[in-house]
C-alpha cells in the first residue's frame, strides 16, 4: 500500500518523541531510552535487510511537511534536555507535565545522577544530529524554497553548524572525493582528527564562498548580509536561551550536546566518502560515495543512506533517490558504521579492504593513479605488501 511509504518516514518522528520522553522521565529511563534508540538502529538494520523500493509519490507536499516538523520536534527535545539540568522549572514545564501525567518529573529530575545526565547529553546530541542535521541537509539543498531554507538553517543552529548550508551545497558537492574537499577524509586519517580538521576547514571554505557571493552583489563582508555571521549568531542566541533557563550549567550542557551533534555530522562526512578519489574536473558519479540501503536507516534518515544518487544528482528530493545497489557499500547501516568509525583500529581493519576493492572495481584509469598516490601517502601500500 502506498500509504505505508508515507508512514515509514514518520519512524523518524517516533524516535524523536521516544527520546524526549526518556529525557524527561529522568534517571535510568534516560539511559534506557538511549539504549533503546541504539537497539532500534543497530539491531533493526541488522535484521530488517535492505529497502530498495522506489515508489512514486503523488503528494510530495506531505513529505515536505514531515521535514518541516523536525524544527518543533527538535526544539521540544532540546528544551526538555536543558530543563533536566535547570535548578528552577522554566515555563512551569515540570509542574504542568506532572499534573498532566501523574508522574512527578520534578522529583525524577532531582534524583537523576550524573551518569544518567551523561546519557542525556549523548541522546540529545544524537537527536540534534539525526532530527536536526539530517533534515537540514535535505532542506538546505532546496535553495529555491525560503521556508525550507529558514527551517533548515535553524535546525543547523542547534549544532553550531549553519555554515553547512553554504559549504555543503556550494563547496562539498563541487569538490567531493577530491583533496580540495574538507569533508572528504583521505585514506589512513583518524576520525577524531577529521572532526577537527573538517570543522575548521569547512568554516574557512564557507567564509570564502560567502565572501565571493557578497562581492558579486556589492554588499559588505562584515554586515548583516553575511550568512556566516548571521548563522553563528543564531547559535549564540540558542546558548543564551539555555543560559536563561538554567544559568551556566544549562548553557554548558547545551554546548556539550551541540558539539556532540556537530561531531556526529563530521563522523558521517568521514564515513560517506572515506578514501574516495576523483579529479575535480570530472563529473561526480555514484561510485564517489559510500552507499547503504539498510531499511531502518533509510526510513528514519530520509534516505540519506542513498548517498551515491544524492551526490550524482544533488537536486533530487529524498523520496525520489534510487538505491543504486551496485554502488560501493558501507560497512552497515548509518549508526552501525558511525560506531565502527569511532574505533579507529576496527575501522581501518574493515575499510582498508573495501578501499582496495574500490580501486580495483570502481575507479577509472585516472583514479587508479590518484589512488596509488593516496595509498602511498596513507601507508595502505605498505599494508598491501605484508
Amino acid at each position: 500500500m502506498i500509504i505505508l511509504h508515507y508512514l515509514k518516514y514518520f519512524l523518524f518522528h517516533a524516535i524523536g518523541l521516544l527520546s524526549m520522553a526518556a529525557i524527561v522521565a529522568g534517571g535510568g529511563y534516560t539511559t534506557a531510552g538511549l539504549l533503546t534508540v541504539l537497539v532500534v538502529y543497530l539491531i533493526g538494520d541488522a535484521v530488517c535487510g535492505d529497502d530498495t523500493s522506489t515508489p512514486q509519490f503523488k503528494h510530495p507536499g506531505i513529505l515536505t511537511v514531515q521535514l518541516w516538523l523536525a524544527l518543533p520536534l527538535l526544539m521540544m527535545i532540546v528544551f526538555s534536555a536543558v530543563w533536566t539540568v535547570s535548578s528552577g522549572d522554566p515555563l512551569g514545564f515540570g509542574a504542568w507535565l506532572t499534573q498532566l501525567t501523574g508522574y512527578d518529573v520534578l522529583a525524577a529530575r532531582d534524583a537523576t545522577t550524573w551518569p544518567h545526565h551523561v546519557s542525556g547529553i549523548v541522546i540529545t546530541g544524537l537527536m540534534i544530529g539525526m532530527v536536526g542535521t539530517i533534515t537540514a541537509h535535505e532542506l538546505t539543498h532546496r535553495t529555491w524554497d525560503p521556508v525550507s531554507m529558514f527551517i533548515g538553517r535553524w535546525l543547523l543552529a542547534f549544532s553550531f553548524d549553519t555554515i553547512f548550508s553554504i559549504e555543503h551545497v556550494y563547496g562539498h558537492h563541487r569538490y567531493v572525493s577530491t583533496i580540495d574537499d574538507p569533508a572528504t577524509a583521505p585514506r589512513g586519517r583518524n576520525v577524531y582528527f577529521h572532526i577537527v580538521a573538517s570543522t575548521v576547514k569547512g568554516n574557512i571554505s564557507a567564509w570564502h564562498i560567502e565572501a565571493k557571493r557578497l562581492a558579486r552583489k556589492g554588499q559588505a563582508l562584515f554586515s548583516w548580509h553575511n550568512a556566516v555571521i548571521r548563522g553563528h549568531l543564531m547559535s549564540v542566541l540558542l546558548v543564551g536561551v539555555a543560559y536563561a533557563m538554567g544559568g551556566w550549567a544549562a548553557a554548558g550542557f547545551f554546548v556539550a550536546c551541540a558539539l556532540w551533534g556537530k561531531s556526529l555530522l563530521e563522523i558521517v562526512n568521514y564515513m560517506e566518502h572515506y578514501g574516495m578519489v576523483r579529479n575535480p574536473a570530472t563529473p561526480v558519479q555514484p561510485r564517489h560515495s559510500w552507499n547503504t540501503n539498510k531499511r531502518i536507516s533509510s526510513w528514519a534518515m530520509f534516505n540519506l543512506t542513498r548517498h551515491s544518487h544524492h551526490h550524482a544528482q544533488g537536486e533530487v528530493p529524498y523520496q525520489d533517490l534510487k538505491p543504486f545497489p551496485d554502488a560501493p557499500m558501507m560497512i552497515g547501516g548509518y549508526l552501525t558504521t558511525i560506531m565502527v568509525a569511532m574505533i579507529p583500529p576496527l575501522w581501518h581493519k574493515l575499510m582498508t579492504p573495501k578501499v582496495q576493492a574500490w580501486d580495483r572495481d570502481y575507479a577509472s584509469g585516472e583514479e587508479r593513479k590518484l589512488a596509488a598516490q593516496a595509498n602511498a601517502r596513507s601507508g595502505i601500500a605498505a599494508l598491501q605488501g605484508r
